[in-house]
């Protein structure tokens, strides 16, 4: 099979969702069914479905995502080291010609691709031992998420079909990602690059093919050529704490004028930014840029792609943060009684998982605002004993 004809079957019709929690065995003969009706083979949905199982690691992984709940001096500090840098250098050198492709034809800086790249497998290292297909198989069972994996499940199949996915050897992390840049199977077959010619796609051995592909979803996703993505900040003490954060963009020539100045050279003149406050006003800040939301679509923990998008800067020479001194922050538990308090004074703040993420931010700093405090989105004690 082709993949102009895998990837038409694979937007032929919607997906009509196969009932999810209930009897495995109709479960995977409704997803039979429907990847019949968009045209897979039929040998290819056999030979994917054939020995599939629910995995309950995947079930737990999904369930304890733990290292989200880690602030983000924690999580930035226990992911980036001086090795790691090295590590970048060193790889950005020895894949130079694939990294100068990547801007010259998707327009994504060589900075974004490594942190990911490091991130995600330790440079290839570490891609995880999870056999994918069952992994998605149970994503797409499970009914936290079903609209999802179950795409993800058809996916799998068309490049089970392509002869570029074995449901029984093919391994990964524990979401169903694959390869040096962790790729979602519909990620692959739309936006896979065979980066080093050889007539193939191989994310799990190929640093062109991966670095290509990452490039390449980044720019489907919204990524604008040449424009930056963060940069570190000083604001003044006077600042207007309301308007930091994602959901106030304004242009450069604003925030200057409020005082805001580059913690090295220059502003992007002529664009639009927020300033970011992770840690609230005594902590680190930066000008983030329309780039810096695109990366969302590769992960969509706050902590995870603000850390990403700062090593990226750090791998293409900007100096360490300054972390500055924040207020004392809230525990696990301390945390989900917030969100629960603002959940009930009617914010959406998504799942109580004691994870301080993009809507729980917002509804703090909401709340900071109401109650006269500095509404500058990081939470404190102060804060939930008011509320």
């Amino acid at each position: 099979m082709r993949l102009a004809t895998a990837l038409a079957i694979l937007s032929a019709a919607p997906l009509h969702a196969a009932p999810c929690g209930g009897d495995f065995n109709e479960f995977v003969a409704a997803m039979s069914a429907e990847a019949l009706a968009q045209g897979a083979p039929p040998a290819a949905v056999k030979s994917f479905f054939n020995g599939a199982r629910i995995d309950k690691a995947v079930l737990k992984a999904d369930h304890s995502q733990g290292v989200f709940r880690k602030t983000f001096l924690e999580f930035s500090q226990s992911l980036i080291s001086k090795s790691r840098i090295q590590n970048g250098a060193a790889y950005s050198k020895k894949y130079n010609d694939s990294f100068n492709r990547a801007m010259d034809e998707y327009g994504v800086s060589r900075g974004i691709l490594l942190a990911f790249w490091a991130f995600e497998t330790d440079f290839g290292q570490v891609q995880g031992d999870f056999n994918t297909r069952n992994a998605l198989v149970t994503l797409a069972y499970d009914c936290r998420r079903p609209e999802i994996f179950q795409p993800q499940v058809l996916a799998a199949i068309q490049l089970t079909a392509l002869g570029d996915f074995d449901p029984a050897t093919t391994t990964g992390a524990w979401a169903g990602e694959i390869g040096m840049v962790q790729m979602l199977p519909k990620d692959i077959l739309e936006r896979g690059v065979d980066g080093d010619g050889d007539g193939v796609i191989t994310l799990k051995t190929s640093a062109p093919d991966a670095i290509l592909s990452g490039a390449k979803m980044l720019q489907h996703h919204g990524w604008r050529a040449g424009e930056p993505w963060m940069q570190e900040i000083i604001v003044p003490e006077g600042l207007d704490w309301a308007k930091t954060g994602l959901d106030t963009e304004l242009p450069v020539a604003d925030w200057q004028a409020m005082g805001v100045r580059a913690r090295e050279g220059d502003l992007a003149r002529g664009m639009v930014g927020s300033v970011l406050l992770p840690q609230g006003r005594h902590g680190p800040a930066f000008m983030v840029y329309p780039n810096y939301k695109v990366l969302f679509e590769w992960n969509k923990s706050f902590v995870y792609v603000t850390t990403a998008a700062y090593f990226a800067t750090r791998l293409e020479g900007a100096k360490a943060y300054d972390a500055g001194n924040p207020d004392p922050g809230l525990n696990g538990d301390q945390m989900q009684a917030l969100q629960e308090k603002l959940a009930a004074r009617g914010y959406d703040v998504g799942k109580i998982d004691g994870i301080l993420g993009a809507a729980t931010r917002a509804a703090v700093q909401k709340e900071q605002a109401r109650l006269g405090l500095p509404a500058d989105g990081w939470p404190t004690p102060d804060l939930l004993e008011a509320l």
